[in-house]
């Protein structure tokens, strides 16, 4: 099948493989379309309540390959990667952020900020659509742009 004009690789794929994710039960986390070196990941991140397992990865895996090969959105060879987003996991989406009110996040930062500082601990007490803010270990409170970070991720994953 040839490839697509003008499509969104991620968005075509996220599109494809939520409703089949969510009919197994399983949470999409995130998709990411990556180079690295030479060769190319297709990563699908899947979660539910009480931990993703190997068998859960396998499942989905078997589910998404043909539909993706039918949808066809990537023109080159690449790898398809199916897992759990990890205990670190980043937060990228609006709903990841509420869903992790009040828990520690660390926040790399693209540029160290006024203070010198590029990597900054603490908890997410407000996110907005651009920025979020934190209350930093030292008890100050930080505002920070998405756009200036590298990444956000939990600090400490405890879910009760």
């Amino acid at each position: 099948m040839a490839k697509k004009k003008g499509g969104n690789t991620v968005s075509e794929v996220t599109a494809l493989v939520k409703p089949i994710i969510e009919a197994m039960g399983l949470t999409l986390w995130d998709v990411r379309f990556v180079k690295e070196g030479a060769l190319r990941y297709l990563r699908i991140f899947i979660d539910k309540d009480e931990g993703v397992s190997i068998d859960d990865c396998e499942r989905v895996t078997r589910a998404i390959d043909a539909p993706l090969d039918e949808l066809d959105p990537i023109e080159d060879a690449y790898t398809l990667e199916v897992s759990s987003p990890g205990i670190e996991r980043e937060l990228t989406e609006d709903w990841h952020f509420e869903m992790f009110l009040g828990a520690p996040v660390m926040v790399k930062l693209i540029r160290p900020d006024e203070s010198g500082v590029r990597e900054l601990k603490g908890t997410l007490v407000a996110n907005e659509k651009d920025s979020i803010e934190l209350i930093l270990e030292d008890g100050s409170e930080k505002v920070i742009k998405k756009k200036d970070s590298v990444y956000i991720k939990l600090d400490d994953f405890n879910i009760e």
